[in-house]
């Protein structure tokens, strides 16, 4: 009921043979979701990989399932189920130099005849890659990192080289694991890794065995600025007994920061703009305050970029929550752009931008929002414009957005999930739970607004768990226009601080439960990108072990 599992690079891997790391598949998918799937209708997985419940014999009993990669037959099995029996169906091959390997097994737990439809109850999937087998050797080299050695079950890397953390830099490591080092004469830096592609992954913080405290530099779903060092969202587990956290035992606090747009932005007319605007972590999620001393009116931060996008005139940069900037017009000369700002296809503002003698140009629009008037809503740099004989271009390289149609107010006595708020001074909330929470043995517990505990299936006596918060990558942030590369917004996953031992590792984890019929089970192949700094230092010694142990 094991198998043998390798994390590599922030990636899962398994091993073929159990006490050798020296060839490894890349795990797709382990899991007890449930799904229901129709006769003839195909579940995918990931990789182009696919199961199909073919047929139910006419007893209802049995089922005939195929598994297919890109449309193409791999193999093909009849399960029986009669007297309520689970069927397990294990596909194996040989994968590099290892002999029947198992890279499939599918657990059916229930087959339905009826006189419509015909169904199978799917409740236990496990897949790896058998087609792409990463062959590790002594002296292969990963991006800074070489193996020195593989011994039993373990890889140990060392870089060959110096590397020199510069200021606001981007320093790969290996296989998409990176260094991100601050905007600042001080010393800051993390590792991350950072998913692009579509999916829903699981930014998780460090793992508990009893009371507990998670700020930014244990839990990377807390907001946190690497450049102003700016991150104050705590959750704390003040005691336990037990598996149970008494009430008011569990606590939550955030405060406003002063946060510097991204981009250089050109003060307000008639105002010495300081270039900053309030911030407020919650929940995991980042929040703008109307008022730069009181969080009790709210509106999420949709875009803080300084990004460069190249717009043609008449198409559409596409931003979040349905939003878009258009340049409608350059003038003859150009040097003019004539933008205009809409939601879901409905106008919401234009301005005439004039960036003659190669000068930026800024367009702040405000409008009235909860209780507060003149909130800056949105904001856009133009830093060139183009009139071409066949196109005629906008350079943009700043945007920020807010979502002004949706106004959070915060009052002392609300409640969030298990949380309530207990105080409002200042810029600050502090919350506390409202009754007692129980961490049950592999379960999953609703903190408040999306933030969770993840229970270990483990002994009473060896209780482990972690706070998580999921997100989900739709392609819906910033979308470049017309042929253009598109742009997505990544899921940065990292914690802060200024060292390296608290990294924040990340999970890719499938959605849960695909309803009848097309249902797609979830785990999506992340792209990846990473960290970086400056005020030159070297580290000379970067150091990476991986550990083959044992998965159920």
């Amino acid at each position: 009921g094991s198998y043998p599992v390798l994390g590599l690079f922030a990636e899962k891997y398994v091993a073929l043979d159990d006490n050798s790391p020296d060839e490894l598949v890349k795990l797709l998918l382990d899991s007890d979701d449930k799904y229901t799937l129709r006769t003839g209708s195909a579940l995918e997985l990931p990789n182009g990989y696919e199961v199909v419940a073919k047929q139910i014999d006419v007893d209802g009993n049995k089922v005939w399932m195929e598994f297919s990669k890109d449309g193409e037959f791999i193999d093909d099995e009849v399960l029986n189920v009669a007297n309520n029996a689970d069927a397990t169906w294990t596909f194996e091959a040989d994968v590099g130099d290892t002999e029947d390997v198992i890279v499939f097994r599918v657990m059916v737990t229930q087959v339905f005849q009826g006189q419509v439809d015909s169904l199978a109850i799917v409740e236990g999937l496990y897949l790896v890659d058998h087609e792409d087998v990463l062959q590790i050797e002594t002296g292969d080299e990963f991006g800074e990192l070489e193996i020195d050695s593989i011994s039993g079950g373990t890889i140990e890397m060392s870089s060959t080289g110096a590397l020199t953390l510069r200021k606001d830099d981007t320093i790969d490591i290996g296989q998409g694991m990176m260094i991100n080092v601050a905007d600042s004469d001080d010393i800051r830096f993390y590792i991350m890794k950072e998913y692009t592609e579509p999916g829903t992954y699981e930014i998780r913080g460090s793992v508990a065995t009893g009371a507990q405290t998670w700020t930014p530099s244990n839990f990377a779903g807390f907001f946190y600025d690497i450049d102003d060092n700016i991150g104050s969202e705590e959750l704390a587990v003040t005691s336990l007994n037990g598996r149970t956290i008494a009430e008011s035992n569990l606590t939550y606090s955030t405060t406003i920061e002063q946060v510097d747009y991204a981009a250089d932005f050109e003060a307000e007319a008639g105002t010495s703009n300081t270039g900053s605007y309030p911030v407020l972590g919650l929940f995991a999620e980042k929040y703008v305050a109307l008022d730069d001393n009181s969080p009790d009116e709210l509106v999420k931060l949709l875009l803080d970029s300084d990004d460069k996008y190249t717009l043609r005139t008449g198409s559409a940069l596409e931003l979040p929550n349905g939003y878009e900037v258009v340049a409608k017009q350059i003038d003859v000369d150009g040097n003019k752009v004539w933008m205009e700002f809409s939601k879901d296809g409905e106008f919401i503002d234009d301005e005439v931008l004039n960036v003659a003698n190669n000068a930026d140009a800024t367009w702040t629009f405000e409008a009235d929002v909860g209780d507060t008037e003149d909130v800056i809503v949105f904001r856009v740099l133009v830093t060139q414009v183009f009139q071409g004989q066949v196109d005629s271009l906008a350079i943009i390289e700043g945007l920020y957005l807010v979502e002004h149609e949706d106004v959070l107010q915060i009052e002392t006595g609300d409640e969030f999930g298990e949380l309530e708020i207990d105080s409002i001074s200042g810029g600050t909330i502090e919350m506390s739970s409202t009754g007692s929470i129980t961490l049950s043995r592999d379960d999953t517990v609703d903190i408040a607004e999306g933030m969770m505990f993840r229970v270990a299936d483990s002994p009473d006596n060896e209780l482990r768990y972690y706070p998580f918060v999921e997100w989900t990558i739709e392609g819906d942030g910033v979308t470049q226009p017309d042929d253009e590369e598109p742009v997505e917004e990544p899921v940065d996953e990292t914690p802060a601080g200024n060292e390296t031992g608290n990294e924040t590792p990340v999970d890719e984890t499938p959605v849960d439960e695909t309803p009848v019929d097309d249902e797609e089970p979830v785990t999506e192949e992340p792209a990846e990108e990473s960290p970086g700094f400056e005020a030159i230092f070297a580290v000379a010694g970067l150091l990476a072990v991986a550990y083959l142990v044992r998965r159920n």
